[in-house]
């Protein structure tokens, strides 16, 4: 059986949001969805101390990958992806894909070189979500 993949997507955009769910529901990955980077964080347990409760080490044990939006209100995409490189050890390993409308050369590079898996264009297509699982089930095997 294939290892299913839980998928965190994150878009401020309810109907960016909806179209990336059901590309990775088709292609067979677990979802959960977040309108912005702070929830995002929550979810994975880097919210406000005060407010995590103990839900959130097996959630963040079962993200296996986060797309999120690169531009967002409050945090964008490239502000979470580096928040998730840099302050949480359980999370630095997962793989975080930008999704973004427009193509700006500097953009993609700098989300890269910060440690985006990939960068890619808006409208997420199913073929790109597919490309993306070979990557990241050959990446792990």
């Amino acid at each position: 059986m294939e290892e299913e993949l839980h998928v965190l997507a994150v878009d401020d955009n309810l109907i960016d949001r909806k179209l990336v769910e059901r590309i990775l529901k088709i292609s067979s990955c677990k979802v959960t969805t977040a309108e912005n980077g702070l929830r995002a964080l929550e979810y994975l347990g880097l919210g406000d101390p005060q407010q995590t409760d103990s839900l959130t080490t097996t959630n963040v044990m079962k993200v296996n990958l986060i797309i999120t939006d690169y531009c967002m209100p409050g945090m964008t995409g490239f502000e979470l992806l580096k928040k998730l490189k840099k302050e949480s050890s359980n999370l630095k390993d997962v793989p975080v894909v930008i999704l973004s409308s427009e193509n700006i050369p500097t953009r993609i590079n700098k989300c890269l070189a910060s440690g985006a898996q990939m960068f890619m264009q808006k409208p997420l297509k199913l073929s790109d979500v597919e490309k993306l699982k070979c990557h990241l089930l050959n990446c792990r095997s």
